[in-house]
């Protein structure tokens, strides 16, 4: 046989397999009797799963016929996307459950109540699962599983479905990311030939940026279980919280020459706070899926990889929380088929892989209903007692005078079902003092002890140096708020029901000028929705006095004359909307005299620009990143901003815009886009680098930058299997570290404490500027708040830079090795950005390094 007749053979081979994507139910599901009334998924979508890639609307149009359809099931809609896509889950369990599922639902709640639970009947109680699918929306084999599952418990007959129906409630989410499932899907399917490839060199496997992974905003959905930022988030946590589930699972892919994997992950990275008994059970649970893969012949893998450190992500959340949480990984086909290093991978086999597990889960969950039960009331009972015998109150923070920072830590805290209550005298702990009316108190005794010590203290100590995830989460500090152990009895007010909100006064009517303090989170807002209104700002670089009250640098003035044809009842109208909208106040002062410090017509207030903010997105640009910069500014401080694209940068009018921001990436531009960048900062704009941008920045005369090397050890011989563990030890995966900082620096306005939590990430870093006055924010010489970091990055880290300021012309590039606004719930560091974009163009020129 020649050569070529081998290759077209082989090709032909290839191609005839790659067809064959058309599998019969019996391939996904039991051979058993099927109720003839409800529509199998083929027969409603008019193909079979597996041939496409279901999109997110035929998929809840398919689970909204079952609800119509089967007395098994009733449909409820939780949550919308940014979106605007329904966010649902299925209740499936036998027809004489639903007659009394409040009654069972208050029963099987009560299990995690101590005072409750011992008189609760666990022969008589249902175990409730929650069953979710394809978090992240380029993994659809779990998506693309869900509709024959749900079919399966609607229309499946016989014994042992009818046993899982009487002894299980199945919360069942198909899809809990529709925004990046849908993106995927479009993409799979108007790339899909008639004549499917296996290459992994065609288009339909290489996703277009930002690919589907993620949500409307760029965020991992799998990340958002303990910040609750984005609507998925948070209205998932809500059910979880209404229903105390006690298994929850996670459909997840993982690479393409994979196989699959489930819990228990790696041994030595569950998270300290998780019970023995939870493993144990896992490991249980994982019996029977490695059944059901047996049974087809998959092959597979646990206790590896994988970990259970991060209670943020949705197969440890529930660990923390008297549940068991279990992570599915496929692997990908990314696609309808891929070659991969176990031979051809079909888009039907991952599905395949995915009902099976599913299924066995159920299975696990009627054959060990008793032990999971038993441990969900065990779990709560013993955290009251290790909350009763623990020798502090709890915790105690202030509102650093801030209450938009305050609230969102409360917010983040009674999403959780955790009790915060207002403090009602002055307290005194950890050398700090807390002011009543200024701070809140959180009590150990609660139920949620154990996830109340996972969210407030520091972590230093750690079994493995490896994590999947971030090392380290401590809120308060996320918040940047002040806070401490309380080991006395507090004074304080009844348990809040909902985040404080106090709206401001209107200000009274002024001819001269309103004044608006800079502390408050949501300032950034305010200003510009006076900027977009046509009026023009001035802040102050030096604290005044006026009318007995003292305004400190980064007091922002409005002005009453010279506002163009506004006049003044115009502008105290536009300033009441303004202060209503956002909830933040303005002082209205009828002088513009100061009797300490400049006067308001002082040469010490700058004309603010009104922010024309673009983002570099695209290729090289970290999507993640570059999208909780958007987030913040769209979201929180109601900012458009253009998102540029690193393709038509070197095509872009630069002049359009006044900020732009290079969030993390490999930034890989010709001439032309670097001299119009260098230009643009030239004229006046102000460049915002963030991370690794700032290496590029730095070897384009477009920052002054020096890294710390970090020294290798000097090690011994080391096993060849080591190197893997080693050099992962190496990476800052995440740790939170002390910095300090210039409150006189207009970076820093509004901010009220030298002490700055950061939250690091990777591995470069920059000395601090030869400059005295151009490193604002810098790491203290014993940095480490929380978190695991390597010896030799950390020796490094001491006393570098944490934000730099370079100047080049008439503009700056404000240098942060940091991503400011972290997975949206980093607010300490989210309003240094704001500071970059209003308050940039004012940093002197004398206060830069200067690039050379």
């Amino acid at each position: 046989m020649t050569n070529r007749l081998f290759l077209l053979l082989f090709c032909s081979l290839l191609f005839i397999g790659a067809q064959a994507q058309k599998q019969a139910l019996t391939y996904y599901l039991p051979d058993i009797a099927y109720d003839p009334a409800i529509p199998t998924p083929e027969e409603f979508l008019g193909w079979q799963i597996g041939e496409w890639h279901i999109s997110h609307d035929q998929q809840l149009a398919y689970m909204r016929m079952l609800a119509a359809a089967s007395p098994r099931i009733t449909l409820t809609e939780y949550a919308r996307t940014h979106e605007q896509r329904p966010l649902v889950y299925l209740t499936i369990t036998s027809a004489s459950n639903h007659a009394q599922l409040p009654t069972l639902k208050e029963r099987h709640v009560a299990l995690s109540d101590p005072d409750l639970s011992a008189k609760v009947d666990i022969e008589q109680t249902p175990l409730v699962l929650y069953q979710g699918f394809s978090i992240h929306g380029n993994e659809p084999s779990g998506g693309n599983a869900a509709p024959l599952v749900a079919y399966y418990l609607a229309a499946g007959q016989g014994p042992e479905i009818e046993a899982l129906l009487d002894n299980t409630i199945i919360l069942f989410d198909p899809c809990y990311n529709p925004d990046g499932f849908t993106r995927f899907s479009t993409w799979a399917n108007m790339h899909k030939n008639l004549n499917l490839t296996a290459d992994p060199a065609d288009r339909e496997y290489d996703e277009s940026w930002p690919g589907g992974r993620t949500n409307h905003y760029w965020f991992d959905l799998n990340r958002d279980w303990l910040p609750v930022q984005h609507p998925e988030g948070r209205g998932r946590v809500v059910a979880f919280h209404e229903w105390k589930p006690n298994v929850l699972t996670d459909h997840h892919e993982m690479g393409t020459n994979s196989t699959f994997f489930f819990m228990p992950g790696e041994p030595s990275r569950v998270h300290p706070l998780t019970p023995g008994m939870n493993q144990q059970l896992t490991g249980a649970i994982g019996n029977y899926h490695a059944k059901a893969l047996d049974d087809i012949g998959s092959l597979y893998y646990s206790e590896e990889g994988y970990d259970d450190y991060y209670i943020g992500k949705g197969s440890t959340y529930p660990d923390v929380n008297g549940c068991i949480g279990i992570l599915f990984e496929q692997a990908s086909s990314r696609g309808h088929v891929q070659e991969s290093d176990n031979g051809l991978l079909t888009f039907a086999f991952t599905i395949r892989n995915q009902v099976r597990t599913a299924l066995s889960t159920h299975a696990a969950t009627v054959g060990l209903k008793k032990e999971i039960l038993t441990y969900q009331r065990d779990f709560y009972q013993s955290a009251r007692k290790e909350a009763q015998a623990e020798s502090r109150y709890g915790y105690v923070f202030g509102t650093d005078g801030d209450p938009g920072r305050a609230n969102h830590l409360i917010d983040m805290l009674l999403t959780h079902q955790i009790d915060v209550h207002p403090l009602k005298k002055d307290a005194t702990a950890d050398g700090k003092t807390f002011r009543a009316g200024e701070a809140y108190v959180v009590p150990l005794k609660q139920d949620q002890y154990r996830f109340i010590k996972a969210v407030f203290d520091p972590i230093l100590e750690f079994e493995d140096s490896l994590f999947y995830d971030i090392s380290t989460w401590t809120l308060p500090m996320a918040c940047n708020l002040p806070y401490a152990s309380l080991n006395s009895t507090p004074s304080v007010g009844d348990a809040l029901t909902v985040v404080p909100s106090v709206a401001p006064a209107a200000p009274a009517r002024s001819t001269y000028a309103y004044m608006l303090p800079w502390n408050d989170f949501y300032a950034p807002r305010l200003a510009y929705y006076l900027m977009d209104h046509g009026l023009r700002l001035k802040v102050t670089t030096a604290a005044s006095t006026v009318g007995g009250d003292v305004y400190p640098a980064g007091t922002v003035i409005l002005p009453v004359v010279n506002q163009g044809d506004l006049s003044e009842e115009e502008i105290h109208r536009i300033v009441k909307e303004g202060v209503a909208i956002t909830g933040v106040g303005m002082v209205p002062v009828n002088t513009g005299l100061s009797s300490t410090g400049p006067d308001l017509g002082s040469r010490e207030y700058h004309t603010l620009e009104m922010p024309k903010v673009a983002i570099l997105v695209g290729d090289g640009v970290t999507s993640y990143e570059a999208g909780t910069n958007w987030h913040l500014l769209d979201q929180r401080y109601h900012i458009p901003v253009t998102k540029l694209t690193t393709e038509d940068l070197g095509r872009a009018d630069l002049s359009r815009y006044n900020v732009i921001i290079l969030p993390n990436g490999n930034y890989r531009f010709g001439g032309n886009e670097t001299t119009k960048l260098q230009d643009w900062v030239s004229a006046g704009g102000t460049l915002i680098a963030q991370k690794a941008a700032n290496r590029w920045c730095a070897a384009n005369r477009l920052a002054q930058l020096n890294p710390v090397k970090v020294e290798g050890d000097k090690r011994d011989q080391r096993p060849y299997g080591k190197l893997d563990r080693d050099e992962g030890g190496r990476v800052l995966g995440g740790a939170i570290f002390n910095t300090e900082v210039d409150l006189t620096h207009p970076l820093l306005y509004g901010f009220t404490r030298t002490d700055f939590p950061v939250f690091q990430r990777g591995n470069l870093f920059y000395e601090v500027s030869s400059n005295p006055y151009a490193t604002p924010v810098r790491f203290t010489k014993q940095p480490l708040l929380s978190g695991y970091v390597h010896p030799e990055s950390l020796d490094a880290l001491e006393s570098s830079a944490a934000v730099l300021v370079s100047g080049k012309g008439r503009g700056r590039t404000i240098s942060m090795m940091q991503e400011p606004a972290f997975r949206a719930f980093w607010f300490g560091t989210s309003k240094l950005l704001a500071n970059a974009i209003f308050f940039g163009s004012t940093i002197s020129g004398g206060a830069c390094e200067t690039i050379k």
